[in-house]
């Protein structure tokens, strides 16, 4: 894997940051929690998926988790996993939300009650500045969990939350989500080589 591939120019030391970060927590037993709306809750998703199971490498288990052999087939196939959560929540949890309390506490109050200290809040807002995102910022800031954020150029007021900013160079919405994806699968693809280095799918 090239190292910087996907990586914007400029954003290089602070990818490098966003991947020692993520690296570490991950070594600590630490979890990503990820936000995002519309387009950025569908890559909150993505990523959640390249990190929990196999992205570009198999990832076996082995005889790990079963020493004595797997009781079935089935979890002989298992993968290896890096532990993430995208805060979509379920939907009794977004309509209890949203008629009991604020909507835009959706994804502060997931990270209240599943954040700790020594796990990751990823927010990604082509804006930087959806206000859900900066409440669960807000949040993890105060559980002691480390904040990053992946946004647009400005970085908008995540710029402000976050321990690493990850502000690609772009304003527009669509053009900045483009930038995102090439940016996010660069830094799971270097995590899995990390944890996981061996045969590619």
């Amino acid at each position: 894997m090239e190292k910087y591939k996907g990586v914007p120019e400029g954003l290089r030391e602070a990818y490098d940051q966003a991947f020692s970060i993520l690296e570490e927590t991950f070594l600590s037993g630490g979890k990503l929690l990820i936000c995002g709306n519309g387009g950025s809750c569908a890559d909150a998703e993505h990523i959640e998926a390249e990190l929990m199971k196999g992205f570009r490498l198999m990832r076996p288990v082995g005889n790990a988790l079963f020493p004595d052999g797997a009781p079935d087939e089935a979890l002989q196939k298992l993968q290896g996993a890096l532990p993430a959560v995208a805060l979509s929540g379920s939907s009794p949890l977004v309509s209890a939300v949203i008629n009991d309390t604020d909507a835009d506490l959706l994804f502060a109050q997931q990270v209240l009650g599943l954040g700790k200290e020594g796990d990751v809040l990823l927010c990604i807002s082509t804006s930087g500045n959806a206000r859900d995102c900066c409440l669960a910022a807000m949040v993890a800031r105060q559980k002691k969990m480390t904040v990053i954020a992946l946004t647009g150029q400005t970085g908008g007021k995540l710029a402000g939350l976050a321990d690493c900013l990850l502000n690609v160079p772009e304003k527009e919405t669509y053009k900045v989500q483009e930038l995102h994806l090439p940016l996010y699968h660069a830094l799971c693809a270097r995590l899995e080589e990390s944890f996981f280095g061996g045969e590619r799918i």
